[in-house]
């Protein structure tokens, strides 16, 4: 029999959080390996180990920051190895194992249910091998017609029709997972004027960012077959997706306000209404531009800093602290202020240990918001507001960057790499990292007040 410290220290080691991380970090290794085959790059391009490990770990976090150009470093080849790793890192390595276990007939246990509802940040076990079906055929689906409208479209733009759809379909994947990455090494600044374009990926962006249980229950809703009993959409789809569509109108009204007598002076009223909306959009998780981010000013950078450290819903493809995070902080400082001390919202009440939760989040990731500006800016050689914009994006896995990342130290790079990983998991799951399934202690000790502000 092992020792008890033995076994306490095997049965740490064996939490689903902990098992989930090194899935993400082998998957990462393998992308970064594959990247670096001479068949997966254009020849002569600049590529290093760094650059490789980079690329793989901003591909799997579905981030979108980069040290390359991608459409002058990566062949067809290599281009496809990164779609496969959007794929995972978007769907879930999960959802891919599960497809790929229940392929070969194999049967899905315990342990392999835990993983899932890990990766998908779901509360209970049930239904989850559905669910990963659901979300893998819904996910194919709106990427092959994404890839489908834009490679078609495309052809306008690229002559030769494998290139039209060898763009339509990155595009595509880029969009739907919200992984911002661009072949077209301009990211959709060629586009900067092609509303149907900008619609399209919109539409692919919000159907990545606003989460798959949100999918599931409208495709329930849609297809509801039932007599007597009226469908009911969750509590937590009434809330994310009303802050997810507040924030997007905000976040427009907010960039179109502030640069009303800036950038979109002298433009028309559509042109000024598409740049504000499509950079509201995509400034959630996406990181696809049809502008130069510099051209922008401070107030604006700030806030689209704000939007990106929120980031998507949960359950998404998207980082940050996830929109439920942020509506459960605001609806809290509201009924605290009004000298409430439970939520209620949609006729439902907030669940306790869930506003303990967002409270949580918020404050952990203010402190690695905030200490990661500190500390790249005192190795870094670039503006504080570049890197408060760089930090939000890497956190908020979006992807999007005033260009200081290839300058970036190999120190910086591999601190936006943490921040990268941290956002794709997410804060809880990367602090429940540290945590072990030994059970809370049975005793309390007595309950005395403090002074607080």
């Amino acid at each position: 029999m092992k020792p008890f410290h033995k076994r306490r220290l095997y049965k740490m080691s064996l939490t689903p959080f902990r098992v989930l991380v090194s899935y993400y970090f082998l998957t990462v290794g393998v992308v970064a390996l594959l990247l670096s085959l001479p068949v997966a790059r254009q020849e002569g391009a600049d590529w290093s180990a760094m650059d490789a490990i980079f690329v793989a770990a901003s591909s799997v976090s579905v981030t979108g920051l980069t040290t390359v150009d991608l459409s002058e470093t990566l062949s067809v080849v290599g281009i496809f190895i990164l779609i496969f790793a959007l794929q995972v890192g978007g769907i879930g390595i999960m959802t891919i194992n599960t497809f790929f276990w229940l392929l070969f007939g194999k049967k899905i246990g315990l342990k392999q249910r835990q993983l899932i509802q890990t990766d998908q940040n779901q509360l209970n076990l049930s239904g989850l091998v559905n669910l990963l079906k659901q979300i893998l055929y819904l996910i194919i689906l709106i990427e092959a017609i994404g890839a489908l409208v834009l490679g078609t479209y495309y052809m306008k733009y690229f002559h030769d029709p494998k290139e039209a759809f060898l763009q339509g379909v990155f595009a595509s994947v880029s969009a739907t997972t919200n992984a911002g990455f661009d072949i077209t090494g301009e990211s959709l600044i060629p586009f900067a004027h092609d509303y149907f374009v900008q619609f399209v990926t919109m539409i692919l962006i919000i159907l990545g960012a606003i989460g798959f249980p949100v999918w599931t229950e409208v495709r329930k809703f849609l297809f509801y077959k039932g007599t007597k009993t009226r469908f009911r959409f969750s509590l937590f789809t009434k809330i994310t997706t009303a802050t997810y569509f507040i924030l997007l109108v905000a976040g427009t009204v907010v960039i179109f306000s502030l640069e009303i007598n800036g950038f979109f002076a002298g433009k028309s009223w559509h042109e000024s209404l598409f740049y504000s909306l499509f950079q509201s959009t995509t400034m959630r998780s996406a990181g696809l531009l049809t502008l130069d981010i510099n051209d922008f000013s401070t107030p604006t950078i700030l806030f689209m800093s704000a939007l990106m450290f929120i980031g998507a819903s949960p359950s998404s493809v998207g980082g940050g602290i996830r929109t439920t995070t942020f509506a459960l902080n605001i609806l809290f400082l509201i009924h605290y202020a009004r000298g409430r001390r439970t939520i209620k919202v949609f006729k439902r009440e907030i669940h306790h240990d869930d506003v303990i939760k967002s409270l949580v989040v918020l404050m952990l990731a203010v402190i690695l918001y905030g200490s990661s500006v500190v500390i790249l800016s005192a190795t870094e050689n670039v503006s504080l507001i570049s890197i408060i914009f760089e930090v939000a994006s890497a956190f908020g896995t979006c992807g999007a960057s005033m260009g200081i990342t290839p300058n970036l130290t190999t120190f910086g790079k591999w601190m936006l790499i943490i921040l990268m990983f941290i956002g794709r998991i997410g804060i809880l799951s990367f602090l429940f990292i540290l945590s072990s399934n030994d059970k809370a202690p049975d005793f309390q000790y007595p309950k005395e007040r403090v002074i607080i502000g």
